[in-house]
């Protein structure tokens, strides 16, 4: 296999366990949205196939099948790379989501075992937003032209695109802590509601950034203006998810509707977060840094400043 097709097939296969992981976040929110965590209340193995056969058992029994085939699939993708991939650092990108998905395993095991403490619930649904990031990220990393030694743009506007688009998808990914705790009983709505203004304001000002000093460019207008519409979308699942669980509040066990938008606003939130590490990484890689000055060539220097 000639290097060419072993990196067309490398990055097609990263896309396939990308959206393996998207599904996860999926199978992980409905067992959340369903009450269902301690359904099947052994792990590793589920022994209690009585258990499993209501309908909280099988939505933990298949968040645990798709786990499993999304560890499978990462491993395969970390040998792959690393028998096949010549960049060390993309191949070290391999062995870190390895042991991302190990550690989102173990966690979940942990938090069967200990009875849903919050502060492991919480770690385990950030843990898979991580996760998902970085499977996000080896999707861009494996195309065949991905390089860090793109031209560069200089951006004399302050804070730094570079700076703002990395704030924003820190500001983000604290957004997603602050509602898994939220599901998860650990806090109220309020800080999480002030995290969705803090996040629409950052997300709209890199958006203003990105038309306002780089319209030129493409591979920043397209992650930007998809992040912006992403948040909107997820504002509104977000008001339609607490209406729903407002209204039905009372009842003894969640309804389809409380299920259906609450699932979709967790797994908006995965979206919202993978294009903003994405519009961050294409930030960094088309952008100058900030400090980096701009030299002139000397037959264009001011007299007194030619020695």
């Amino acid at each position: 296999m000639s290097e060419t097709t072993a990196q067309r097939w490398l990055h097609r296969y990263s896309i396939l366990v990308a959206f393996a992981t998207f599904i996860l976040v999926i199978a992980g929110a409905l067992v959340t949205s369903n009450d269902a965590a301690l359904s099947i209340p052994s792990w590793p193995a589920p022994f209690h196939w009585p258990a499993a056969m209501g309908p909280g058992g099988r939505y933990e029994l298949s968040h645990r099948v798709v786990a499993g085939t999304v560890s499978t699939l990462t491993i395969i993708l970390a040998l792959l790379l690393w028998r096949f991939e010549p960049r060390r650092w993309v191949r070290r990108m391999g062995a870190i989501a390895v042991l991302t998905v190990i550690a989102q395993a173990i966690l979940g095991g942990v938090t069967v075992l200990l009875d849903l403490p919050t502060v492991t619930s919480v770690g385990h649904a950030c843990l898979g937003q991580i996760f998902f990031g970085v499977m996000v990220s080896l999707v861009l990393f494996t195309r065949r032209d991905f390089t860090w030694d793109e031209p560069k743009a200089n951006d004399l506007a302050s804070p730094p695109l570079r700076k703002l688009a990395a704030a924003t998808t820190a500001l983000i990914f604290i957004q997603l802590v602050l509602g898994a705790a939220f599901r998860h009983h650990g806090f109220s709505i309020v800080p999480h509601l002030v995290g969705a203004g803090l996040v629409t304001i950052s997300v709209l000002w890199t958006l203003l950034r990105v038309h306002s000093g780089f319209d030129d460019q493409p591979r920043l207008k397209r992650p930007a203006g998809l992040l912006a519409v992403l948040l909107v979308a997820q504002v509104a699942l977000g008001i339609g998810a607490y209406w729903e669980l407002w209204t039905n509040r009372d009842a003894p066990q969640p309804l389809p509707p409380v299920v259906d938008v609450t699932t979709a606003h967790v797994a908006l939130g995965a979206l919202v977060l993978a294009t903003s590490v994405v519009l961050t990484i294409q930030a960094y890689r088309f952008i100058a840094a900030p400090d980096a000055s701009v030299r002139l060539p000397i037959a264009s220097m001011p007299e007194k400043a030619v020695i």
